[in-house]
């Protein structure tokens, strides 16, 4: 079935094509969500909000990018949600003196040895890089998750993003810069 067939059914509200369509994009819509909040249970809630404002939302789609495009984008958005929410939540806990967040692991990085020792590195490695990535500036953020952890072109991020290609270079650049300085200071 090419992509305009697929767009037609799913805006006649096709059950099979909606699966269709989730089946084909759900474990990268989870890893994309994951990118962002770092927590396998929080993605697939978050994946699953993608899917449902897709299946509500299709008669509206325009056909100005790929299907796949405008599901990213879908993806990216509700993920900067959570973590606005999170993060308002975490201002508030603060103020309230209920203390910190636990930072979660990101489980794109592994290793072919798995000793207990090498595991903790491991460990300890996703958590200062998930650190570094939260003090990123947003849009250096996204251009950095999509296109190193989610190994997406540059070409497909600009389409995410809403912007030119030199525009995710310089975001990939500068963000590959701050996390160097980041993790240049915590290992001195």
């Amino acid at each position: 079935m090419t992509e305009s067939e697929q767009i037609r059914l799913l805006k006649q509200q096709d059950g099979s094509a909606f699966i269709s369509l989730v089946k084909s994009h759900q474990d990268s819509i989870v890893n994309t969500c994951f990118g962002f909040v770092r927590s396998e249970e929080d993605a697939r809630d978050l994946a699953q909000e993608v899917f449902v404002e897709v299946f509500l939302s299709i008669r509206n789609f325009r056909e100005d990018a790929s299907l796949s495009t405008w599901i990213y984008r879908i993806a990216v958005n509700k993920s900067l949600d959570w973590l606005r929410r999170k993060n308002r939540k975490k201002r508030f806990a603060f103020w309230q003196g209920l203390g910190g967040l636990n930072t979660s692991e990101v489980h794109h990085i592994s290793s072919s040895i798995e000793t207990p020792s090498s595991l903790l590195v491991q460990k300890e490695r996703r958590e200062l890089l998930g650190k570094a990535l939260e003090k990123l500036p947003e849009n250096q953020r996204i251009a950095w998750t999509l296109h190193k952890i989610e190994e997406m072109s540059q070409a497909d991020v600009a389409a995410i993003m809403n912007t030119s290609i030199p525009a995710v270079e310089s975001l990939i650049h500068r963000a590959k810069k701050n996390l160097f300085a980041q993790l240049e200071k915590v290992m001195k």
